[in-house]
């Protein structure tokens, strides 16, 4: 019998998060965003932190309340996107920032999840990534502060190929659609990007699950991530699984079909189409 995971509060899953901890933190934008554990660690207060994430959520949303708040010391990533805060920041040299390859970051984080020390991709070479020069920090008066070191180049089936490092972390946070006691998960849609790969990568990993169930009930081959990987299980409420705000609307152009349905408003999750009474 494996043991239960399940805490009480996303207060107790996170309290002992503290200042200057590594976390790696699932979700695309807003997209499968471990809202709630993100909510309880900036009322815990933690400062110092080093986030490794695909972005930095937006203003006021996701790791956007911990980056507006000034929790966060360094970032890696591969997407400023939308976050105008996150752009200021970085730009103003407050904090370092690693950008790199998405799929890069993937692997990174896959690696250090599965024991693999370091990878060789064809990713970045020929750029900054591989000959070093990214600026990770920027000084006030605007010149780079800290940059980027050079990496190894070696040549396999005559194509070049950079080193990269893998990625562990102190502590993951994700989101899952379907969780048991024993920290078994299954990941819904788009939410299953880099949800499973952060969790991988952390030596402690909490997840938050919108719907809780007994071990068991989850088919052994419809686990998205097994509880190997997971040390502490939050269930949310219905309203806080509910919670799942649009990041960006966009609107289909084109005439209205024939039911006079309006234009598609789509999101990271799901298609809202509004009808005409």
């Amino acid at each position: 019998m494996g043991a239960d995971k399940v805490v009480a509060s996303a207060a107790e899953a996170v309290a002992d998060i503290g200042d200057g901890a590594s976390l790696a933190v699932g979700g695309f934008g807003l997209c499968g965003v471990p809202a709630v554990l993100i909510e309880a660690l900036y009322e815990r207060g933690a400062t110092g932190l080093r986030v490794v994430s695909n972005n930095c959520g937006l203003d006021g949303r996701g790791l956007g309340r911990l980056l507006a708040a000034g929790r966060i010391a360094r970032a890696m990533g591969s997407y400023v996107g939308e976050n105008k805060e996150f752009a200021r920041q970085y730009l103003g040299g407050e904090i370092e920032v690693e950008l790199m390859p998405q799929g890069t970051l993937a692997e990174r984080l896959r690696a250090g999840g599965s024991g693999i020390p370091a990878f060789y991709t064809p990713a970045g070479v020929g750029t900054l990534v591989a000959e070093g020069g990214l600026p990770w920090r920027y000084a006030p008066d605007g010149s780079v502060a800290v940059a980027s070191p050079p990496k190894e180049v070696r040549e396999f089936g005559g194509r070049s190929h950079v080193l990269e490092e893998a990625i562990t972390t102190d502590f993951a946070l994700v989101r899952a659609a379907k969780g048991d006691r024993h920290g078994n998960l299954v990941f819904d849609k788009a939410a299953r990007n880099f949800n499973p790969l952060c969790a991988m990568a952390g030596r402690v990993t909490v997840a938050e699950v919108e719907e809780l169930v007994e071990p068991g009930a989850i088919d052994p081959d419809h686990v998205h991530l097994p509880g190997v990987f997971v040390q502490r299980v939050v269930p949310l409420t219905p309203e806080q699984a509910a919670d799942k705000p649009i990041e960006k609307r966009t609107v289909r152009s084109g005439e209205p079909t024939a039911r006079s349905e309006e234009p598609t408003v789509r999101s990271d999750e799901r298609t809202v189409r509004e009808v005409r009474d």
